[in-house]
């Protein structure tokens, strides 16, 4: 498990790094520092980044900085990421509280959040417990059940036709060794972020943004690496989607093999609206238009 999780884990495509601009730190209830920035005008919306422990730059520096001009984004590093401190406790139910003391330190009534990835676990769960303080949901390529089967036999089929190998059928307790043995192959031959796009440029970008700085990755080797001390990441939390009454808007991308191209369609918020656009796993970068119109048109329905 431990090695799967390392070889497609969606933060460690992508290292980032602190973001090159003015933030600034709050202490949380339990002594941690986090690192947050704002930027922009209009309705506070917090974004909540993947990975696990992906933190907040690579989202900003490619194309999450155009939300700015429709919304008020507060973006941070969760304890273990980034710049924020690290920490003996990573569970869900303390990363869902981090928001919510940021939230209260900021002063704000409602916030909108904005998930990418890994984030919608987090990001839903902060939503059924504080959904009084959460006026929108808007999740990019999130997936609400980390490493599930479907979507583990869906990145399998892909990556055998990458690899240009023939499918075979896969006993359940065996994906998790077929993914890793293909995901082997892939990076052998240097087409392992095809998961993730398309386009080599994007991950040459990525690793312009990389280059900068140093960062912690705490929060996401300990998921990674203890998945029996973290369980709760590993739970399936679509079927929870039903009992969530906040606006949700759904962001999936039809090329998106990082969560897979159907998960999306186990979710059954009361009042979703689906936006799925012609793309992989990073729209926010290679469908900025689309995908900055649909989150506008989407908080102005709500206002």
């Amino acid at each position: 498990m431990k090695t799967l999780l390392l070889l497609i884990s969606f933060s460690f495509f992508f290292i980032n790094v602190s973001a090159q601009n003015n933030g600034t730190f709050f202490e949380t209830s339990d002594h941690v520092k986090i690192k947050y920035k704002i930027s922009g005008k209009g309705e506070a919306c917090i974004y909540v980044p993947g990975g696990p422990g992906q933190g907040y730059p690579s989202f900003e520096l490619m194309g999450g900085s155009n939300l700015e001009e429709k919304l008020k984004m507060i973006y941070m590093d969760q304890r273990g990421s980034g710049e924020s401190g690290t920490s003996e406790n990573y569970h869900l139910d303390k990363m869902v509280q981090d928001i919510e003391e940021l939230r209260q330190h900021l002063k704000l009534n409602k916030v909108f959040l904005i998930a990418h990835s890994f984030g919608g676990i987090i990001a839903v769960t902060y939503s059924r417990k504080y959904p009084q303080y959460t006026k929108g949901l808007i999740l990019s390529n999130v997936t609400l059940h980390f490493l599930n089967n479907e979507s583990v036999k869906e990145q399998i089929e892909y990556g055998n036709s990458l690899l240009q190998q023939k499918n075979k059928i896969v006993p359940k307790d065996s994906l998790s060794a077929e993914l890793s043995k293909i995901s082997t192959a892939l990076r052998k031959k240097r087409i392992g972020y095809k998961f993730l796009t398309d386009d080599i440029e994007t991950i040459k970008q990525s690793d312009k943004i990389d280059s900068l700085h140093p960062r912690i990755i705490d929060f996401g080797m300990a998921v990674i690496s203890k998945p029996k001390e973290y369980p709760e990441y590993y739970t399936d939390y679509a079927p929870l989607t039903k009992d969530i009454h906040v606006p949700v808007l759904i962001i999936t991308g039809k090329k998106d093999k990082a969560v897979g191209t159907q998960h999306y369609k186990t979710f059954q918020f009361p009042d979703q609206k689906v936006v799925s656009i012609d793309g992989g796993h990073l729209l926010y970068y290679e469908k900025n238009k689309e995908f900055v119109k649909a989150v506008e048109d989407f908080v102005r329905r709500i206002q």
